[in-house]
């Protein structure tokens, strides 16, 4: 049974307003990059000014690899925040997530809160999205394709968001058929699928057999960034379940784990879930990860700023990337991902 658009709007507007305060974190697990550090290499040649971030997304070049990462639509509100942020991916030149498109399949009223992002930036890659509650649902890849169109994307995102739906009143957790769909999905549209998580992680088991469904890439959404458990049982407001707030596997972890399959499989590997700076970007790449995202962090300066702050947080985050990978000797991210890394316990 479709749920009322008007449920569907009224919720993004408050997932939105959380997502804008700090409330919504973690409480006591992290990122897991806290567990790291960096092997200094005092003797490093690396000439810092011929450091590039340019690299392909799918085909379509970026200037960072970094995205923006999916966060709203179909809402009033999300208008003018997808303005502001298609504005700043156009300047950096990178990707952009669109937030579920869901409501857009329900009416047409939001449908100018997705599109105004490929009208702002017409040259950068956009991902579509839509969550697996929803994909198992299609009898056939229409609406998909009809949420690709809307957007024109470059990638299609599913995110997976078993304890979200869990917690979520009249959530949706019945992910039966999910592999099938996907398998299925992948055969019938000609654009990259990307799976995501949206902070509790993906393990080494279900990332492969994801890449087993012809998935091309892994965002790993892990445990230290935004809490949607928390995010679900703030809306809930019974108090009930609060012991959920904190599951979930640590960025860290995923990435470190999901990185062993590039041994066998070509796949696009996306570092989010508590991307805060250019340290933990940098471990995140350091650890395996090709690309990294963030988004509440994102939202929160634009609010702070707008577009232009947005652009000035991502660059700076990046310059410190690069004084990182001058002092361990990395002339390329691929170099960083070669024992750079240090568990803090093996330092004393």
């Amino acid at each position: 049974m479709a749920e009322d658009p008007n449920q569907t709007s009224l919720r993004k507007k408050e997932h939105i307003e959380l997502c804008l305060t700090d409330e919504v974190a973690f409480k006591s697990k992290s990122n897991g990059f806290d567990q790291y550090d960096f092997v200094h290499y005092a003797i490093t040649e690396t000439d810092i000014q011929k450091i590039s971030f340019s690299t392909k997304f799918f085909g379509n070049k970026i200037n960072f690899p970094f995205i923006i990462s999916c966060m709203t639509g179909g809402t009033k509100e999300a208008e003018n925040i997808n303005l502001r942020l298609a504005e700043a991916a156009a300047e950096l030149n990178i990707p952009l997530g669109v937030g579920s498109q869901r409501q857009a399949l329900e009416n047409e009223r939001f449908h100018k809160s997705y599109k105004i992002i490929r009208l702002k930036a017409p040259g950068i890659p956009i991902l579509g999205n839509i969550g697996a509650a929803q994909l198992v649902q299609f009898k056939t890849s229409d609406p998909v394709i009809k949420m690709i169109n809307m957007v024109e994307a470059n990638a299609m995102v599913i995110h997976v968001n078993p304890l979200q739906e869990l917690l979520q009143k009249d959530g949706e957790p019945n992910f039966k058929g999910l592999l099938k769909s996907l398998r299925k999905l992948v055969r019938q549209i000609n654009i990259p699928v990307i799976v995501k998580e949206v902070g509790a992680g993906i393990s080494l088991q279900a990332a492969a057999k994801l890449l087993d469904c012809g998935v091309k890439g892994i965002d790993v959404a892990g445990a230290g960034g935004t809490s949607w458990a928390g995010v679900e049982l703030l809306r809930n407001r019974s108090g009930y379940h609060n012991e959920f707030w904190d599951w979930g596997l640590p960025t860290s972890y995923c990435i470190k784990e999901i990185y062993k399959l590039k041994k066998n499989k070509q796949f696009l590997l996306i570092a989010s879930g508590g991307i805060y700076n250019g340290f933990d970007m940098a471990k995140a790449f350091a650890l395996g990860a090709d690309m990294a995202a963030s988004a509440r962090v994102i939202l929160k300066q634009l609010e702070k700023g707008g577009a232009e702050d947005v652009s000035s947080l991502v660059r700076y985050w990046f310059d410190t990337v690069k004084k990182i990978m001058y002092l361990t000797g990395s002339a390329s991210i691929k170099e960083l991902q070669k024992k750079r890394l240090i568990r803090k316990e093996e330092l004393f």
